[in-house]
């Protein structure tokens, strides 16, 4: 919609307007022997994690503003594929992976070294950090979860769930932990006490994905129904449900900001939607389905990650970065 909207949108400070993103070029990382299945930025923004079916992850300056040549850094150790990993909240040099191979790996990104590992009972498949730096939360294909404490490197809980569970989140104050569920529902436990407080039906099919807006104010859920859902944190209601997709819902993220959210699934583009009014401002176009998308959590630069396939098809390895101003 053209008219007085769109010069005022121009005139605000530093806030990027959506009709930016036309504008705005994808650059490729050819990362890994075989499929990226998790990105993730560190807590400020200069690095970006890759892990793979290859069992090995990879760490990437990545400069926001500049174009020199990406230096990458292996880490080697994992036995079988890196499912899923997280940068430490507090640390932008100690990264986190989870593997099928039962272990959980801390690692410098610095040296490239492995400086703590556990093993655990299963195949390891979610991984995510406390806000505070103070715990890791694993899920594995046995829908058990297990809490390490990261000074020590131990577990602290483990429980076995009686039904599927996907990925799971804290919320921004480390007070509420979330998990969401194959049963189409997002148990809401307390922390650190893991009691239940609120069984929340949120979709018709089961839930994949989760993500908590930065800001604190709402988290978002993908399903197998192709929806996204957005709720309000402190009310535990739905607010909205973002519908572009037409797949089952793998992986979304919010903006550093909370201002947009991505969503993908086997479509063949990722959705980027405004928060606020639902409406799509933009989609990238990839060539296969997504794995894991994630905002770096300083600037609009969005990494993602899929099923690609070179002409011979065998896996391409690589991931991309949208949201660089120059090719």
């Amino acid at each position: 919609m053209a008219g007085a909207g769109d010069s005022q949108l121009q005139t605000l400070p530093e806030r990027d307007s959506a009709p930016n993103f036309k504008n705005l070029h994808t650059r490729e990382y050819a990362a890994h022997k075989k499929k990226v299945h998790s990105v993730a930025w560190n807590c400020t923004g200069t690095k970006l994690a890759s892990g793979s079916v290859d069992q090995t992850a990879r760490v990437w300056n990545i400069e926001p503003h500049g174009h020199s040549k990406a230096k990458d850094l292996e880490l080697k150790g994992h036995a079988d594929s890196v499912d899923q990993l997280c940068w430490d909240p507090k640390h932008a040099e100690l990264l986190a992976t989870a593997s099928g191979d039962r272990t959980v790996r801390l690692w410098d990104a610095r040296s490239g070294k492995c400086s703590q590992q556990v093993e655990l009972s299963g195949e390891n498949i979610n991984i995510t950090f406390k806000p505070d730096g103070t715990h890791i939360a694993v899920g594995n294909r046995d829908d058990e979860l297990t809490i390490i404490d990261v000074r020590k490197f131990k577990p602290l809980h483990k429980r076995k769930f009686s039904y599927e569970v996907n990925e799971i989140a804290w919320n921004t104050t480390g007070e509420l932990f979330f998990l969401t569920t194959g049963n189409g529902t997002v148990e809401v436990l307390s922390y650190p006490s893991l009691q239940a407080l609120h069984t929340l039906v949120a979709h018709t099919a089961g839930c994949y994905c989760i993500a908590i807006d930065p800001i604190g104010r709402y988290f978002a859920v993908g399903s197998a129904d192709a929806l996204v859902s957005l709720w309000d944190l402190s009310e535990m209601l739905c607010v909205r449900t973002f519908t572009k997709l037409e797949w089952p819902v793998r992986t979304i993220s919010f903006n550093h900001d909370g201002q947009y959210i991505a969503s993908a699934s086997e479509d063949l583009f990722i959705d980027i939607a405004d928060v606020q009014t639902g409406r799509t401002i933009h989609q990238i176009s990839c060539r296969a389905a997504m794995n894991s998308v994630e905002w770096n959590p300083k600037y609009n630069l969005l990494a993602f990650a899929g099923d690609d396939k070179n002409k011979y098809l065998t896996d391409e390895g690589v991931f991309r970065v949208f949201g660089f101003e120059t090719p």
